[in-house]
């Protein structure tokens, strides 16, 4: 069953967001990931999204999407995405 990796933020810091998204990719390729959304426009149905910028990444398993996060590939970039944005991120097992 795939894992999914989803990200609600909000930017802070253009600039350095800007050099966190060229540096993850590249790690989440590694890992057997796979963007399915990366930003793009929202559009509310029922509630106004808690933040403007929706991410979600497949990996072939939650297993994998964890590999991915605790890796010492990107624990460095966490911090960055961290000083760079707010919001939330977590892992949902598909079906």
């Amino acid at each position: 069953m795939a894992g999914y990796v989803i990200a609600q933020i909000e930017i802070t810091d253009a600039e350095t967001f800007g050099k966190y998204r060229d540096l993850v990719a590249p790690t989440i390729a590694k890992y057997g990931g796979r963007y399915l959304i990366r930003g793009g426009e929202l559009t509310p149905l029922e509630e106004t999204p808690p933040r403007p910028r929706l991410v979600v990444i497949e990996f072939e398993s939650v297993e994998a999407a964890r590999r991915w996060y605790d890796s010492d590939d990107y624990a460095p970039l966490i911090k960055m995405r961290q000083s760079a944005a707010k919001g939330s991120a977590y892992i949902a097992a598909g079906v």
